[in-house]
């Protein structure tokens, strides 16, 4: 029998309250204060859209020394059947050091039994295989350097805000995205959508500067993972950071009502090979017109 989204949304909820007990303390566990609410509200009501994607982090101590290790998650609707998405970081690990980390993290995860509840085993794997990396900081990375050849990532990050007007906030975004060397675009008015790719790391760290510490109706609907030997930007769909505005449905005198063109936008996703993105940004199938 096939497992539904709502199935595998309440797996996730209950490997939630796992984790807290695992994790009570203060700063070990970070997650959203709306995300365990917007996913209850979808079990009470499937038939809306669905809830953004659950994400969190844990905090961790690695060996003695007790080094900060942060795991961080980001759960697709229908894992645990299909994997999730981890990345462990830590400030005394150096980046070739960490992407190994990572790889291998990944290798044992995709190891494991489909359909099993597997982020407690992350944590643990993480707890016994992290203290090598840090031991040997100094020379594993001249190491790696010389004898393994790591993939890196490229992540794409699909953002939907009700809306995007203050040119603070839009400015804050262009501004964050160019020192990362993230390109996409960010689409003004109402809604609002802004897509990044580049480096995981650094789509990580404009997700985690934009978001904080008041934006309240953002969500990050959507994350695309591709692996590459060679240089991620032969995997970019946009070649800089737009500033994508489309004229609006009306004239009615409040900026709040003014509503972007969803046709416009629905060509240009798939002038951009992202057509199938509108459906998990909106909750309905794109259609252009014949005209």
């Amino acid at each position: 029998m096939a497992v539904t989204v709502k199935e595998c949304l309440e797996l996730q909820l209950l490997e939630v309250e796992m984790l807290l007990s695992m994790f009570p303390k203060r700063g070990e566990f970070s997650l959203d204060a709306d995300a365990v609410p917007s996913i209850q509200r979808y079990l009470r009501n499937a038939d809306g859209a669905l809830p953004p994607q659950l994400e969190y982090r844990i905090a961790l101590d690695v060996g003695e020394a007790k080094v900060k290790v942060e795991l961080q998650v980001l759960l697709p609707h229908m894992y645990p059947q299909v994997a999730p998405q981890l990345f462990a970081r830590s400030d005394a690990l150096h980046r070739q050091q960490q992407l190994q980390l990572n790889t291998r993290l990944m290798s044992h995860i995709s190891s494991l039994d489909p359909g099993d509840l597997c982020v407690c085993e992350a944590v643990q794997w993480v707890k016994d295989n992290t203290l090598p990396f840090l031991e040997n900081s100094q020379t594993s990375s001249e190491c790696a350097s010389k004898e393994v050849r790591v993939k890196e990532v490229l992540r794409r990050m699909w953002i939907y805000s009700h809306h995007i007007y203050r040119q603070e906030l839009r400015k804050k975004i262009f501004d964050c995205a160019k020192k990362l060397n993230l390109t996409g675009f960010c689409l003004t008015g109402k809604p609002g959508v802004i897509c990044v790719e580049g480096l995981q790391e650094n789509c990580e760290e404009f997700w985690r500067v934009i978001r904080y510490p008041n934006w309240k109706h953002i969500s990050c609907k959507h994350v695309e993972n591709i692996e590459t030997e060679g240089s991620i930007d032969n995997l970019r769909l946009f070649h800089s950071f737009e500033d994508l505005q489309f004229q609006a449905h009306g004239d009615y005198g409040l900026r709040n009502d003014y509503h972007m063109d969803l046709g416009q936008f629905l060509e240009f996703l798939k002038q951009h090979q992202s057509g199938h993105i509108f459906q998990i940004l909106f909750g309905v199938e794109g259609k252009l017109s014949d005209n």
